[in-house]
């Protein structure tokens, strides 16, 4: 088959656990990465899991570009495009799912040959720890590709940083495109001349040191300039306290925290999604920190249709020792916010996750009864973020008289299947 191929993109073809691309918009990655994967689904029967950090639709993933890329190389009768998934005539099959909270489904796929994972600057450390150990077979492959964003991304540290051993990585951009097109160019050299910077970023594939917009962009530029993400211990000697943003059908994020002297100490940070409350707990109960107080949001007094309980009463049936944070506008949280920043340590380690969240919680402009506002963005990063306002909020009672209180030991709960977040 006589196919056009970028020049600098046919390490695709070389055999290495990983081969990664990252760089600039207008490099043709995605293109090239979905062209060499269905060119070698046709020499032999392949097993190729698409993904990335979230999809909740078919719609989200490569399967449209595959699509076109089969008809473009002339295999419409070679390639079936069913709804949700893609067939060879060989039998290759090309899947595709999400990673984040998937973990269910991720080690249903530790048979596949190939893991391409596309978009990659926002998969999660906690993504990649699940996935590459799934990805086991023989001569398995991750290939990755994507554009950086910041150069704390887990991505662009685990593979720009300090690729693993048997790594190609590639950094392209649209010069190395023999078919960049016209009108991208026009864009190109347009935001080149007015803004040199977003160009850097957007074209070059430079990391920027902040997103735009960013929530908390002062306070963790002196986060970092203090070092104050470091290695920071679970101190037996004192209790941990948790603080939850609950996610009814959506994440649900949990920061753990201890109060020492006048540090608060961010020692771990637990994300899942579509998990019952018993689930949530043996989390908890997992980990082996001596506990004082679950912080809740206010909707956790809600009455559910499956129990008639509450989400604070449930947990207090269970054993846990549960408070309510004030009910403060979203503004007010984030000043609580800002205000503790200065007394926060973070663990690197165990706190990534939750620390790209505060990173890339950004604010933007939104529809509010019909009119644009500039308000914080609900995705990806809302979750961890909004966890630590009620962090925020919860902890500004005197810690003389939070800790006054004899301290519980590790909590014991029955196990009762609630439906809750299902």
């Amino acid at each position: 088959m006589d196919a056009n191929f970028p020049e600098k993109l046919q390490f695709l073809f070389t055999p290495s656990r990983y081969k990664v691309a990252f760089g600039g918009r207008g490099a043709a990655k995605s293109w090239a990465f979905g062209r060499a994967l269905l060119l070698q689904g046709c020499q032999k029967k392949l097993r190729i899991i698409c993904a990335r950090e979230t999809q909740k639709s078919i719609s989200d993933s490569v399967h449209q570009l595959l699509e076109e890329q089969i008809r473009e190389l002339g295999l419409d009768g070679f390639y079936e495009v069913q709804k949700i998934s893609i067939i060879g005539k060989n039998g290759t099959e090309f899947i595709f799912t999400g990673l984040k909270h998937n973990v269910d489904n991720l080690k249903s796929i530790e048979a596949c040959d190939i893991c391409w994972v596309e978009e990659a600057q926002s998969v999660s450390k906690s993504s990649w720890e699940t996935l590459i150990p799934t990805i086991r077979k023989d001569n398995s492959e991750i290939w990755v590709s994507f554009n950086p964003d910041l150069e704390t991304d887990e991505t662009y540290r685990k593979f720009v940083v300090n690729p693993p051993p048997n790594s190609i990585v590639r950094r392209v951009n649209f010069r190395d495109n023999p078919w960049f097109p016209e009108v991208l160019k026009l864009e190109m050299e347009h935001l080149r001349e007015t803004d040199p910077a977003a160009y850097e970023h957007v074209w070059e594939g430079s990391c920027i040191t902040v997103v735009e917009g960013a929530v908390y962009a002062n306070e963790l530029a002196e986060l970092d300039r203090s070092n104050r993400i470091t290695k920071v211990p679970y101190d037996p000697a004192h209790p941990v306290n948790t603080y939850w943003d609950l996610g009814f059908g959506d994440a649900t994020a949990i920061w753990f925290a201890q109060i020492v002297g006048f540090e608060y100490r961010l020692i771990d940070y637990h994300e899942d999604s579509r998990k019952s409350l018993a689930e949530y707990l043996k989390v908890l109960q997992s980990k082996g920190y001596m506990y004082h107080s679950d912080y809740l949001p206010h909707d956790a007094q809600s009455k559910q249709l499956g129990s008639g309980k509450s989400i604070e009463e449930l947990m207090r049936a269970a054993g846990r020792r549960v408070e309510i944070v004030p009910r403060l506008s979203i503004a007010d949280g984030i000043n609580a916010a800002r205000t503790i920043f200065p007394v926060c340590w973070f663990d690197g380690e165990k706190c990534s996750d939750g620390l790209s969240a505060l990173r890339h919680y950004r604010y933007g402009i939104v529809q509010t009864l019909g009119a644009p506002t500039r308000e914080p963005l609900h995705d990806n990063a809302s979750h961890g973020s909004d966890s630590f306002r009620y962090f925020a909020l919860g902890c500004k009672r005197p810690p003389s008289l939070e800790w006054r209180k004899e301290p519980t030991g590790p909590l014991y709960y029955q196990e009762e299947s609630q439906g809750w977040m299902q």
